[in-house]
């Protein structure tokens, strides 16, 4: 997602290292690393983004590294920290992350940050209040998908955007102050990475537990819009 008017680039679920879980799984699949480095190469040179903000799971493996991971995080980060400014909002697979960080990237606290009007929060713990007041909040965490079926009853499942807004009486009950954000739900960036199908399941988070599902909007990655979430279950 780049955001012109603040020129910021946002990144989410990188999952480096994902490729070790899916062999334990007889799935062979070679490094995404390297595709994903030419990918956020693309977007740089075709937007000029002053940062990128990264919402979390940069690395995949808990509670330790591999050593893939220390060795792709590290040269990730620094490829991009020598053309720009990058944040990271770490997510629940970033545990001490901060090892493999060259020092000119800003780690930021789990629960958020804020930007103007706009949140970023990764989405695996409640965010500050302050998000709250904010006009949109961007989160990732869910990997979001949609399930489609065909008429011969077979199911694929595509990456999607979601955007809605919060249930207003279950946010008052856990904050004291709340707005009224739009909350756009943000695919991830490592294509290999699995998803939620917002359509069958329920998202992952506590915060997203206050999004109202039912009237959300869902968006393929070409920007088409397939209605909101009750019309498509």
């Amino acid at each position: 997602m780049f955001i012109q008017r603040q020129k910021i680039l946002v990144i989410a679920d990188l999952h480096i290292g994902i490729e070790r879980e899916l062999r334990e799984h007889g799935l062979h699949a070679p490094s995404q690393t390297r595709h994903m480095v030419q990918r956020l190469d693309r977007l740089y040179k075709k937007y000029n983004p002053k940062n990128i903000i990264f919402l979390g799971d940069i690395k995949h493996n808990i509670p330790t590294s591999t050593f893939q991971e220390r060795t792709d995080v590290t040269s990730f980060l620094k490829h991009f920290s020598t053309l720009l400014s990058l944040d990271i909002i770490p997510g629940n697979h970033d545990g001490n992350i901060q090892k493999l960080l060259p020092s000119s990237v800003c780690l930021h606290p789990s629960d958020g940050i804020v930007s103007d009007d706009i949140g970023f929060l990764h989405g695996h713990r409640w965010p500050k209040e302050e998000l709250l007041q904010c006009r949109h909040i961007i989160v990732a965490h869910s990997h979001p998908t949609v399930a489609l079926t065909d008429r011969l009853g077979y199911t694929t499942y595509e990456p999607c955007w979601v955007k809605g807004k919060i249930l207003q009486q279950k946010a008052q009950q856990k904050y004291l102050s709340t707005g009224d954000p739009e909350v756009i739900l943000m695919p991830p960036f490592n294509p290999l990475c699995g998803g939620t199908a917002v359509n069958h399941d329920p998202l992952l988070g506590p915060f997203l537990s206050l999004l109202d599902i039912n009237e959300a909007k869902v968006y393929l990655l070409d920007g088409t819009l397939l209605g909101k979430v009750k019309d498509i279950r």
